[in-house]
């Protein structure tokens, strides 16, 4: 696997997965994750583990989608864990994620939300 730049802050999070994501990697993606993170996705289903989110971003990125770059809202850090969040530039909802500081003082993903829908009414 190769060596990849890593997240010093959990803000880098957001930045290197468009990055890896345009480049169609990934494994550079998946590397983003903790190995035993979840993400919900696709929607109404979640994805476990690093090896499985690879997978589901293997296909993703197979049609070659490209990803904008979306300010982050103030970020919540709290003893070696962090909630992020953006708002996509579409205004239809908004993507949390939780990081966890590694023991090198890097940031990996552990629960990755990419799309809330507003709720009806």
């Amino acid at each position: 696997m190769p060596e990849y730049e890593k997240a010093m802050r959990p803000e880098d999070i957001t930045r290197l997965f468009v990055e890896r994501s345009n480049a169609g990697d990934a494994a550079g993606v998946a590397a983003l994750y903790e190995e035993e993170a979840v993400l919900a996705f696709p929607p109404g289903e979640l994805t476990v583990g690093r090896e499985a989110i690879r997978a589901l971003w293997e296909k993703v990125l197979a049609g070659r989608p490209r990803f904008q770059p979306e300010p982050p809202l103030p970020t919540l850090v709290s003893d070696g864990i962090a909630l992020t969040s953006t708002p996509p530039r579409d205004g239809a909802g908004a993507r949390a994620q939780v990081v966890r500081r590694q023991p090198d003082g890097s940031w990996l993903r552990l629960l990755d939300q990419p799309e809330f829908v507003r709720p009806a009414g």
